[in-house]
């Protein structure tokens, strides 16, 4: 009996090519949208969860109260005084890893005599941390051991990294590497490959107390944070993560300067990627509920390709009419028949399941590329996809086979081979109609979510944040007394460059993400400010490079150390003052002595992303500190000018590999994000309305059919073909009316609370919603018009003749 179901459920795949095809393309995307989803989540839940002691593991964040507001945010940069004072307070913690993570390092390898043999630029993936590390995380070595990062100047190097300093990582052991031209360090342990599912892509790891770090590994700063130090615990197993806040809290609380709010807290290792906030030292976190918002996409476009095949199957019922009275006739019972039809459902999806792996293999790598993660079709084989992949099987068959079965099982078969049947819903919508209507909410809200994301994206990308940025070059020279010894020689050589039009030297930026925050004692006060301040050094050139434009007082003057300040008016609005000229000539003070006057008062520009207001803000002058390059070239003589630039630093630097970045990308990186959101939502609302329109296919498809003889009838009373399929569209165009206006105040809701987190954002317009509404008539009406015509231009006498 099941061999014969198999048989003849093949059979009618092959006769109805047509309809088949549309099935599988239909039923196809709709689970190559729920496997890629379903894998791309399965991968962010992935993420250090092969640590065998993970449910123990915490890291340590800095719970931040500002004075002039109740809320509270969290960072990863903690004092660097808590690992040390956890030893003493809680001598229960056996294991407790301090670790700093730095950027853009430059590595030197060096040869037997100590000379440079080659040199790399690292932007990421060097940690300073202590063998303590290595006994809460499960990073396997395959040479050496992690004990030597007791001792100084001891480094390990991750298999990778080996290869490609060393040409073979056998080679690594003993071999000595110069990091940032300052410190050398021996290699004594080679890693073994790092997992792509980690927060931690290890590349170097160096002994905490090797050169800079050393005054991190014996801090008594209680005060400040950085956000490149961090620690991680592992706790024991009778010991919870509530007393461990709670121990944390009180010996920062006793540790703290007076007036100081701010505390810490753990967190659980499981939480790490989840934290968009705190961030992670991958910066590939996901929050959860985006995690819900990929699973909601996942299912509603899964219902919409179950939709198109209940419409399709029905709108093939009145051709199939009279095989089912023939089957009835000749004893088949209801039952055999809906298992009939079940098996031919199955069929179909089994293939659709066989064409979305073959689109998400093709797919996946591709999203990972566009998402900057590893993702590869390899991802496709593992035992929870399979899984995955046969619930689905299941799943789908049922929803989309059960009422096709029902409706094609339960024809009357004196009427079925009669060609006498109505398959209308008496009294209101049709479940068809009801399921199209849905259909378009879905598709229409993803349309107008992502035109209200792009327009949100195009904002960021066209709206001025108060200073330069294009043609603006960025280059980090040695930050040690040799290197900064030579920034004259190099101003001097730069400037006399034909493209150069402008060149200033300074700690960071305009605006960034990782900025030096800290507080200040103002006009000879006793106590500091109740609020954090961005802190930037610069030079009198820096003004000029960013076209930063002053409100009150004068730019500072030339000076190797703290002598006058900059503020901006945010600052000064913070301090209560509400002329800018009352500020200036005002007494500053960074600690004991580092104090001078304001000289001048910035008008505000967006030094961080346009999700935050302006910070308050305060710059200085201090030479020593001062390693960044910020180049203004002239546009035009880009290409030519860089190559130039690059022979100088060759000479002025020879030991240190050149590395730029242009400004205008390096803001874009603020929004990196929601431009991969953005993508993202216009590929799944591409699927949505092409899954959509094969819906309003088979509507189109099952009016046809029902509705052949009121055409006929028509045109024998003299009704044209552009009046039929007027007619017929005006209802489709109904449908999609009531699906804009149910979606678009749905949608109106969510996209007004996500624009909520950009302190400067669009307006949701009239216009956003309009485009929508006919991109989705204009869309419909072009797939539904084929069969609409089809029908009207039928010969009237073939319709009637049964009558």
């Amino acid at each position: 009996m099941i061999p014969n179901f198999f048989k003849i459920a093949w059979r009618n795949i092959i006769r109805q090519k047509a309809y088949t095809l549309i099935n599988i393309i239909g039923l196809g995307s709709g689970v190559a949208v729920c496997l890629i989803i379903f894998v791309l989540i399965q991968f962010h839940l992935s993420f250090d969860y092969f640590h065998e002691k993970k449910d123990r593991i915490y890291r340590l964040l800095t719970e931040y109260h500002h004075a002039d507001s109740k809320d509270i945010f969290y960072g990863s940069g903690i004092s660097a005084a808590i690992p040390q004072g956890l030893h003493v307070d809680m001598p229960t913690l056996k294991e407790i890893a301090p670790i700093y993570n730095n950027f853009d390092d430059q590595i030197l390898v060096l040869n037997a005599a100590g000379e440079t043999e080659k040199k790399f630029k690292e932007t990421s993936g060097v940690f300073a941390t202590t063998p303590a590390f290595f006994k809460i995380f499960d990073f396997p070595l395959l040479a050496g051991t992690s004990a030597s990062l007791k001792d100084p100047n001891n480094a390990l190097i991750t298999k990778e990294t080996a290869e490609k300093y060393f040409g073979n990582w056998k080679n690594a052991m003993g071999k000595t590497l110069k990091w940032n031209d300052k410190d050398v360090v021996k290699i004594t342990g080679v890693l073994a490959t790092v997992p792509k599912n980690t927060d931690f892509q290890l590349k170097l790891v160096i002994a905490m107390g090797t050169g800079f770090t050393a005054g991190y590994a014996t801090s008594k700063d209680w005060n400040s944070t950085n956000n490149s130090f961090g620690c991680y615990v592992l706790l024991p197993s009778n010991v919870s993560q509530a007393y461990l806040t709670s121990r944390l809290r009180a010996l920062v609380k006793k540790n703290h300067t007076d007036g100081i709010t701010d505390s810490e807290i753990a967190q659980p290792l499981k939480d790490v990627h989840f934290d968009v906030q705190s961030g992670d030292y991958s910066n590939k976190s996901i929050s959860p509920q985006m995690i819900k918002m990929l699973w909601l996409i996942a299912l509603f476009i899964l219902i919409i390709a179950c939709v198109n095949f209940i419409n399709l199957a029905t709108a093939q019922a009145v051709n199939r009419a009279k095989e089912v009275g023939i089957r009835k006739v000749l004893g088949s019972n209801r039952s055999q028949l809906q298992i009939q039809f079940l098996t031919e459902t199955m069929v179909i999806v089994l293939v659709s399941v066989i064409v979305s792996l073959g689109i998400s293999a093709i797919a996946i790598p591709f999203i990972g590329k566009v998402l900057e993660l590893p993702l590869t079709a390899g991802l496709l084989w593992q035992a929870d996809v399979a899984t995955f992949l046969m619930a689905m099987t299941v799943g789908v068959t049922l929803i989309a086979g059960f009422y096709p079965s029902i409706v094609l099982s339960g024809f009357n078969p004196i009427n079925a081979l009669k060609s006498k049947l109505a398959l209308k819903t008496p009294k209101g919508i049709s479940l068809r109609r009801a399921l199209v209507v849905f259909q378009f909410i879905v598709a229409q809200g993803l349309i107008i979510c992502t035109l209200i994301i792009v327009k949100q994206m195009h904002y960021f990308t066209n709206t001025s944040m108060g200073f330069a940025k294009n043609a603006i070059v960025n280059i980090s020279v040695p930050g040690d007394s040799i290197g900064i010894s030579k920034i004259p020689y190099l101003k001097q050589r730069l400037t006399s460059l034909k493209g150069v039009e402008q060149l200033s030297i300074s700690s960071d930026i305009p605006a960034g993400e990782n900025t030096n925050w800290g507080m200040f004692y103002f006009d000879h006060s006793a106590k500091q400010t109740d609020f954090y301040s961005i802190f930037k050094l610069i030079d009198d050139q820096y003004l000029k490079t960013y076209d930063l434009k002053l409100v009150a007082g004068r730019n500072i003057l030339p000076s190797d150390t703290i002598k006058e300040f900059l503020v901006n008016e945010a600052l000064v609005q913070k301090l209560g003052i509400r002329n800018p000229q009352d500020a200036l000539n005002k007494e500053m003070r960074l600690g004991p002595r580092n104090k001078g006057v304001i000289v001048g008062v910035l008008k505000n520009y967006h030094n961080r992303s346009f999700k935050n207001e302006y910070a308050p803000m305060m710059m200085t002058s201090m030479a020593k500190w001062c390693s960044l390059t910020n180049i203004k070239l002239t546009a035009s003589t880009i290409n030519t000018t860089l190559p130039d630039i690059e022979k100088i630093w060759a000479e002025v630097y020879p030991d240190y590999a050149f590395d730029y970045k242009f400004m205008d990308e390096q803001v874009a990186q603020f929004y990196k994000q929601e431009n991969q959101l953005a993508s993202i939502y216009t590929w799944f609302a591409g699927v949505a309305i092409l899954l959509s329109c094969l819906g309003l296919y088979g509507l189109a498809s099952f009016m046809a059919v029902q509705r052949i003889k009121e055409v006929g009838i028509r045109k024998v009373l003299g009704a044209s073909v552009s009046g039929i399929v007027y007619l017929f569209s005006k209802e489709f165009v109904v449908l999609i009316i009531i699906g804009f206006v149910i979606a678009s105040p749905i949608t109106w809701y969510l996209m007004n609370k996500w624009l909520q987190d950009y302190t400067f954002r669009i307006h949701i317009r009239w216009d956003t919603f309009a485009m929508s509404g006919f991109m989705a008539i204009s869309i419909a009406l072009a797939t539904v018009s084929f069969q609409l015509i089809k029908a009207a231009l039928t010969n009237p006498v073939k319709s009637l003749r049964s009558e």
